[in-house]
């Protein structure tokens, strides 16, 4: 059965009223900001409201509520915001809680940068920012556009990476990625890394044709010591900026 809540209606808006006064009341007892994403916390707002008008607790929105009474809720262990996990595991250790809506002050800086960045380096409006280069250092991945930012940062000292290339010595001298520092073929990917085992603390970012192969290495360097890994989503295919051939 699907339960229907007005959201205009008047007892909805005053119990989303008192929810703001809670979570506002959560952020200033633990030290945490909110989400730098508006939407994340309008919605999760929302979501508690609706949980406390059904269930008269403020259980989290993204997750089930199980049990059909208010003892076999208890005994399901429902989360509660502000819940036990997000205070001693996620905020701790990812800057927020599962939903997102609470976070450090630390993770909102960041994240804010990053948000930035990403917008600078698809609209080519300016240069990075030495905050915004490393925000972009911080990800998993990387698109053509971020990686096209980055290598002119780079030109003009702004930041300091490297850039690997994981494909086999054909692809590379059939094309590369300007500005690519070295070739670690993935068929011989542990004798090759020999190349850079001093480099365990620098910045690197690493790419293939697909993107494929360049994260499955940026796993194995990872559990090798390497810090700062970033994947070049999509790989050389994708890639918009200058290449080199022979």
């Amino acid at each position: 059965m699907v339960i229907k809540i007005d959201t205009n209606s008047q007892e909805f808006k005053a119990e989303y009223a008192k929810t703001v006064a809670f979570t506002d009341k959560v952020c200033k007892q633990f030290g945490f900001v909110y989400s730098p994403e508006s939407e994340i916390n309008e919605s999760v707002t929302m979501g508690l409201t609706r949980n406390k008008m059904i269930y008269n607790k403020r259980y989290c929105p993204c997750f089930m509520v199980e049990g059909e009474t208010d003892e076999e809720r208890k005994v399901a262990n429902n989360r509660i915001c502000p819940c036990k996990p997000a205070l001693e595991v996620e905020i701790p250790s990812m800057g927020h809680c599962h939903c997102g809506i609470f976070c450090t002050p630390e993770y909102a800086k960041d994240h804010t940068i990053e948000k930035e960045a990403a917008l600078i380096s698809h609209t080519h409006s300016r240069g990075l920012t030495k905050d915004e280069c490393q925000a972009l250092l911080k990800q998993q991945n990387v698109d053509s556009d971020e990686l096209i930012s980055l290598l002119e940062a780079r030109e003009l000292g702004m930041v300091d990476f490297i850039l690997v290339d994981v494909r086999e010595w054909m692809e590379y001298k059939d094309r590369r990625i300007k500005g690519t520092d070295f070739l670690i073929p993935t068929t011989s990917f542990y004798q090759a890394l020999s190349q850079i085992d001093d480099k365990k603390d620098s910045n690197i970012v690493v790419y293939c044709f697909s993107g494929s192969r360049s994260a499955y290495c940026q796993q194995i360097m990872s559990s090798m010591g390497y810090n700062h890994i970033v994947n070049l989503g999509y790989g050389i295919v994708s890639y918009n900026g200058e290449v080199e051939k022979g």
